[in-house]
């Protein structure tokens, strides 16, 4: 067998013990010719020497001298060397010979050397990343191999968290000092699956740098299969038939989201990136959280129904909380309070409610003011002109009730198109008008209850037919009714 040193520069090729090199002088049947002539006739006969070259035990064919195919190999072995660093290279095949003497030469260098040069390869002194018992990833040594590992771990802790961990390995302490505010402190740092190292002997092609075997073994490929959308396609199915979830399919192309199209022809992510290798990280944290206040309401029968008041303002409360976190390649898969001190304890925030009924005043929830019925006309652009209100129309009987305890301030026929109107001012900011009504049951001053009876549904004034036109003020500001009372 060949090998190829690099390094060497009076010698490129060793002998590994010796070149295997079977020579075996053919005594055919020219030879025993010779035996049977005479002396002077055996004078006159000239043989051929030619060598049979085998590849590991093949016949590739035969040439008329040696030095062809030591040259082939050498030129070969020049080859690698442009393309390689400092890597001791072999041949990994062996190379025999058989020699025979021959009265005519059977020898075909041109050919024998295009079929040798086919089959010969160079092979490297690599050291494998072994995982779970399988070769996965191939270095120039065990050092850039190891490098390697570190390089995930760093992805998820810094060097100086390393060394740390490190350093209380080699000189444990019984005991961890209390963590700092704000602290974090690893406390493992280890792969996923069992990890060991190998020697092998692999072509050069299959040797990667540390940064390529970081990146196969954290996205378990180097490449990324793609596909082209086509008619029909949405993203469930491109992922279902990949068989993806659509989470999964997501992750894999952060552009797109659930709502997404995808266009035909559209190029998509659809492999599934499972790494080899995940790194665990065993930490504790210190945080400092707030703590929620709470919220309260105190009533109050001495306060009018429908006001409120607060009493106290509520504020966070602050505690310092110790937790053990563990995560998998940056994700946090469990997280466990160790222990916590509080710093300060929240106030409540204190609301004093009203629950005293005064028959003048509302609570401010507005009733809805028909027997059912529904929204003929929204508030808002109508006819060219502002609708004030909300008409109601159709409802079981044409009863018009209060919508809150108030007093009456009008009641009676308007001119300016409402027909019979009543207004009911709830002592509270909020006034409601009552419009269109065929008869009125109430009279100014008088203090009305919430649900009460107050006239009848009807059409008088500017009215195309039997409703109820019902408007909200606040403060003299016309409110959208639906703000304040449901069906």
């Amino acid at each position: 067998m060949l090998f190829f040193n690099k390094g060497s520069k009076s010698s490129k090729f060793v002998k590994k013990q010796s070149l295997k090199t079977a020579v075996m002088t053919a005594f055919t049947a020219s030879a025993l010719l010779i035996s049977s002539v005479s002396a002077s006739a055996a004078g006159s006969i000239k043989l051929t020497t030619v060598y049979h070259v085998y590849h590991n035990q093949q016949y590739i064919g035969t040439v008329s001298n040696k030095e062809v195919v030591e040259k082939i190999v050498e030129e070969k072995a020049d080859q690698f060397q442009e393309s390689t660093k400092d890597l001791n290279l072999e041949f990994g095949s062996d190379i025999e010979y058989i020699k025979e003497q021959v009265f005519h030469s059977t020898a075909n260098d041109t050919k024998t050397i295009q079929d040798l040069e086919s089959v010969i390869q160079l092979q490297a002194e690599a050291s494998s990343i072994v995982i779970d018992g399988q070769a996965v990833a191939f270095l120039e040594n065990q050092e850039t191999a190891e490098d390697v590992i570190n390089r995930l771990k760093l992805n998820y802790v810094t060097q100086a968290q390393l060394d740390e961990l490190e350093a209380r390995k080699s000189a444990p302490i019984t005991e961890l000092p209390a963590l700092k505010e704000n602290e974090t402190r690893i406390l493992d740092v280890r792969v996923s699956k069992n990890v060991s190292f190998d020697s092998e002997k692999v072509t050069p092609d299959k040797i990667m740098s540390a940064e390529e075997a970081a990146t196969f073994l954290q996205k378990g490929t180097l490449e990324e299969k793609k596909y082209a959308a086509q008619p029909g396609d949405v993203l469930g199915t491109i992922a279902n038939n990949h068989g993806l979830t659509l989470a999964e399919f997501l992750a894999l192309n952060p552009g797109l989201t659930e709502g997404s199209v995808v266009n035909i022809g559209q190029e998509v992510n659809v492999t599934a990136l499972k790494p080899y290798l995940e790194i665990i990280v065993e930490k504790e944290e210190n945080r400092k959280e707030a703590i929620p206040f709470a919220n309260q309401v105190v009533e109050d029968g001495n306060m009018p129904k429908g006001e409120t008041k607060v009493q106290q303002e509520g504020k966070n409360g602050e505690r310092s909380v110790n937790y053990r976190v563990s995560t998998q390649n940056g994700a946090t898969i469990s997280s466990v309070v160790t222990s916590e001190t509080v710093l300060a304890e929240p106030v409540n925030h204190i609301v004093v409610k009203g629950t005293k009924v005064i028959p003048s005043r509302g609570s401010g929830n507005l009733a809805w003011p028909t027997v059912g019925g529904y929204i003929s006309s929204q508030q808002g652009q109508r006819w060219g002109r502002a609708h004030k209100g909300i008409d109601i129309a159709r409802p079981s009987n044409r009863t018009i009730k209060a919508a809150d305890n108030g007093k009456v301030v009008s009641a009676g026929f308007d001119n300016g198109g409402y027909g019979n109107k009543i207004v009911i001012d709830h002592q509270n900011g909020l006034r409601t008008v009552y419009a269109h009504l065929a008869s009125i049951n109430v009279s100014v001053g008088q203090t009305v209850s919430q649900g009460s009876a107050i006239g009848v549904m009807g059409s008088t004034g500017n009215s195309t037919g039997v409703h109820l036109h019902f408007e909200v003020y606040k403060n003299g500001a016309l409110q959208n009714p639906l703000n304040y009372v449901h069906q």
